[in-house]
């Protein structure tokens, strides 16, 4: 699985022009699957991404003077340290495209509709099993989205369960 994860002041998904999904602070998390990838891939995701620590502890001053720009102690709270933090997931084949040749992008790295979509519906119910359905939203799998975001940082992480090197 590849995940681009987001740090969010806010973010909201619409289809149709209309807004189906939006949280305030949290992580938007686009999310592509693969053929080969499985439930472990997605448990060991999503206990990742619940547990990535990107957000401040405004509780605590910063421990250096390097860092007084922050508001807080960077670094040091995950999604998971506090109910105000959600997570909004977009489905995104086009996260396994290639360019390699010409101009056109090939997605054949992507998983197909079926077998993606079962993997996207079992990720999602692994976040809310571990901060709570009402702070997991997502987007409308196969469906054409407007994804909107006001990114906070900015802060961007790019994961591949299946990639090392990352």
């Amino acid at each position: 699985m590849r995940v681009v994860i987001q740090k969010v002041k806010s973010a909201s998904v619409a289809v149709n022009e209309k807004i189906i999904s939006s949280i305030n602070q949290g992580l938007m998390i686009l999310v592509g699957i693969s053929p080969s990838d499985t439930e472990e891939d997605a448990k060991r995701l999503s206990n990742k991404i619940v547990k990535l620590r990107l957000f401040e502890d405004h509780s605590n001053p910063p421990e250096t003077a390097a860092t007084q720009k922050w508001m807080g102690k960077p670094w040091a709270k995950s999604v998971s340290d506090d109910s105000k933090f959600s997570i909004l997931a977009v489905s995104q084949f086009t996260l396994y495209g290639t360019i390699k040749k010409g101009t056109k992008p090939d997605f054949h790295k992507a998983a197909k509709g079926v077998e993606a979509k079962i993997l996207y519906d079992f990720f999602l119910q692994q976040l809310k099993n571990a901060i709570g359905e009402e702070r997991v939203k997502d987007g409308e799998f196969g469906a054409m989205m407007d994804v909107s975001l006001v990114n906070e940082g900015p802060i961007t992480i790019i994961w591949d369960t299946n990639d090392p090197t990352i």
